[in-house]
């Protein structure tokens, strides 16, 4: 984890309309080198920092690593960010257009041998997606690395629930970033309100369409490898699971084990990554050098709870079954939470319904209460339904599915689902802790399906016209909980959370705000004709 030592070159290139882009080129003099571009907006001059996870935006690998490889290493100012012309637009036309006349740009200049591949995490992979879908000249290939390509569902409305990241957290860092970069060269004050912008459009419409590469997934041409983290479902997951399943080029699926977003940008930062995974993959597009990258499994992932790294031809791999684990009031005497229910192997009697009164009395962080030493325990003022404890490893790899039948005393209610691995023992008076595995949300006036796009475990909404739910009507309600390959270890207990929101202290940096119109009742329904369900993608053996 050390800082960038190579002296960049930097050009001010100028675009169709005039404005110059900032372009620093670091590489070995008087060698000609394929190119890797690496566009974000965290500006290039903070590329001096240490490559770690304490600058969750310092995302571009190691670039001394590429340079004495034989690559030239490009990073890219985006219009209206660090020394870069105009004004930022997150995703938008102009900003796009604008990477894809670099690349072609890159391709023409006499140090290059003609050919351009993307690199770098987040944000760097977001652009990626959408231009690979122009396949510019020059562009040979994506290493398309934990970055999300439906920037709607994927974090800015997940569910059509608005976030706080980008309006928040995201943009207030990424203005300090510009503002006061660690050189201290060319101070950038952005003026583009980006909390405005997203108010503006909290229905997927034509200003988010221009933004989503998901739909014109089946325009890239170019090889694409397909990386992403497991664990960053509440941002990134889905974009690598998505682009792998719709790309047109040749393609391949890797998958990271890393806990959090530190570790994988720890990861990303490492010499070892780069050189184990994607060198193999730009050695072979860049520079026409046989490493059988191509001849590789298609698909590497590995197994969260357990550390095991597997290999597959398909995504979900050979093998998977849907199981269904059934909501039932039956008390499970695996958690203290405000009802305490089961997951059944099959539909059980009795109550035919659970009852949600919130806001639940002694939260304080949304549905968390805090004390004067902290969390308090944050299980005990959310619905769960646990399943007994496992009698053996149980491992899933592929989509997870709620079907879920409810009714509200309001026109509009929010779900929240969690995922979690709990522990077998019955819980004392503080409930041990819980592994979140994955997550899902969903706004019930958002409930509307894609028909096209949905699959029959893999619900996708429209989120294009919401429509308010009358109060105490049973609606179905179809809830994507992120996709996930995960071993729940025997005697652990699958536990199913569900509520009305979440809150800072569990989520980190992309929580949801506790909004005050969030004072009702919603009614979980677990009987014949709607029975609710959990669909669990299950490993054969």
């Amino acid at each position: 984890m050390g800082a960038t030592v190579t002296e960049p070159v930097i050009h001010m290139v100028a675009m169709r309309d005039g404005v110059r882009i900032a372009v620093a080129v670091y590489k070995q003099p008087g060698v000609v080198a394929p190119a890797l571009l690496a566009a974000s907006p965290y500006r290039f001059d903070n590329n001096v920092l240490p490559d770690g996870p304490q600058f969750l935006w310092r995302e571009t690998g190691p670039i001394d690593f590429y340079v004495a490889q034989g690559y030239a290493y490009v990073a890219m100012d985006l219009r209206g960010c660090g020394r870069s012309e105009g004004e930022f637009e997150f995703l938008g036309p102009d900003e796009i257009e604008d990477i894809c006349e670099i690349v072609t740009w890159l391709s023409e200049q006499d140090w290059c041998n003609g050919r351009v591949g993307g690199i770098g995490q987040s944000y760097f992979c977001m652009t990626q997606w959408l231009v690979g879908a122009r396949n510019p000249r020059g562009l040979a290939c994506l290493a398309a690395h934990d970055g999300m390509n439906d920037p709607y569902r994927a974090s800015v409305y997940q569910g059509g629930i608005p976030g706080d990241f980008f309006p928040g957290y995201w943009w207030h860092q990424n203005r300090v970033i510009n503002r006061v970069p660690a050189n201290g060269q060319h101070p950038r004050e952005q003026a583009t309100d980006l909390g405005r912008l997203i108010g503006e459009h909290p229905t997927y419409d034509d200003f988010w369409r221009a933004r989503t590469a998901f739909e014109r997934l089946e325009e890239i041409r170019v090889p694409v490898f397909c990386s992403g983290v497991w664990a960053k479902h509440q941002l990134h997951t889905r974009g690598a699971i998505e682009g792998f399943a719709r790309v047109a080029g040749p393609k391949r699926l890797r998958m990271s084990g890393a806990p959090n977003a530190w570790a994988a940008n720890a990861e990303y930062g490492s010499d070892s990554f780069h050189r184990d995974v994607l060198l193999p993959f730009f050695d072979l597009y860049l520079k026409g050098i046989d490493t059988g990258w191509e001849r590789g499994p298609a698909v590497q992932y590995q197994v969260r709870g357990a550390q095991l790294m597997r290999t597959a031809e398909s995504w979900p791999p050979a093998g998977v079954s849907m199981r269904a684990l059934y909501l039932s009031a039956e008390a499970s005497g695996g958690v203290v939470s405000l009802n305490d229910g089961t997951l059944a192997d099959a539909p059980a009697g009795g109550a035919e319904s659970t009852q949600y009164r919130y806001p639940v009395e002694g939260c304080t962080a949304g549905v968390v209460g805090m004390g004067p030493n902290g969390m308090l325990d944050p299980a005990r003022r959310v619905i769960t339904f646990s399943t007994p404890p496992l009698a053996a490893d149980l491992e899933i790899a592929g989509p997870i599915h709620l079907v879920l039948y409810a009714a509200s005393s309001r026109e509009d209610t929010d779900f929240f689902v969690k995922l979690m691995d709990g522990p077998g023992a019955p819980a004392g008076a503080v409930n041990p802790p819980a592994e979140c595995v994955s997550r899902g949300w969903l706004r019930a006036s958002h409930r509307a399906l894609d028909g096209a796009r949905s699959t029959e475990h893999v619900p996708y909404h429209t989120h294009s016209a919401p429509s308010p739910i009358v109060p105490g009507e049973v609606v179905r309600y179809d809830i994507s909980i992120e996709p996930q390959a995960y071993r729940f270890a025997a005697g652990r207990r699958i536990r199913l959370e569900l509520a009305v929101g979440d809150s800072p202290v569990t989520e980190a940096l992309w929580g949801h705000l506790y909004e005050p119109n969030k004072i009702g009742v919603d009614t979980f329904f677990h009987a014949d004709g709607r029975q609710s369900v959990l669909y669990l993608p299950v490993m054969s053996g």
